[in-house]
């Protein structure tokens, strides 16, 4: 049929005619589709987080306050925590961490499936907070990549919700393959120098 070849020759050449104009594509950028399916992707990723929780510590029970009805995690749709990291995207760890802890951290984060993301919950997850001896991790980073450090001791719940929607910002405009740009940012805002 003659329509079907006319079709054909869209999608192979990515032009046709219409309206008697020949339509060399240049309406949009190569990439105008690809941007747009990534842009619609990152906000169903950033409204759709399924957290790990990995708790140790005191810092739990104001991450379980977190979760409940006066703050409501369901909000920024991080409500329903998974108990298994293969179906975990987002890594709360909460409280102290010890050198026996370790490699298990490590062996949770290796099973998460991509793109995953990390937050330390608390300053003895951060940086061993007041516990500076031989057995205390003196900082997850060490181990696990963090995104994210909520600090306090323990951090309040309104510190965790700021934190999430500054997650929720980086994921809604990372690009697969290109650094983040939040990385030149101060935690204000401000361009760093």
């Amino acid at each position: 049929m003659p329509g079907n070849r006319r079709l054909e020759s869209f999608l192979v050449n990515g032009s046709g005619s219409r309206n008697g104009a020949v339509d060399d594509g240049s309406a949009f950028p190569e990439s105008f589709v690809a941007t747009k399916l990534q842009d619609a992707i990152n906000w169903a990723r950033k409204y759709s987080f399924f957290p790990y929780p990995f708790v140790t510590a005191c810092c739990g029970m104001e991450y379980f306050s977190v979760a409940g009805p006066r703050y409501d995690l369901d909000r920024f749709g991080a409500a329903l925590p998974r108990f298994t990291p293969r179906q975990a995207d987002l890594l709360f760890v909460v409280g102290t961490i010890t050198q026996r802890q370790a490699p298990i951290l490590r062996r949770v984060y290796e099973q998460m499936a991509e793109p995953k993301w990390v937050v330390s919950f608390g300053a003895c997850t951060s940086s061993g907070g007041p516990y500076d001896n031989y057995a205390v991790l003196q900082g997850i980073d060490r181990i696990v990549p963090v995104h994210l450090y909520i600090p306090g001791c323990p951090p309040r719940p309104e510190a965790v919700i700021d934190g999430l929607i500054k997650l929720q910002h980086r994921v809604q405009t990372e690009r697969p393959g290109q650094p983040w740009p939040g990385l030149q940012l101060h935690g204000s805002g401000r361009k760093l120098e």
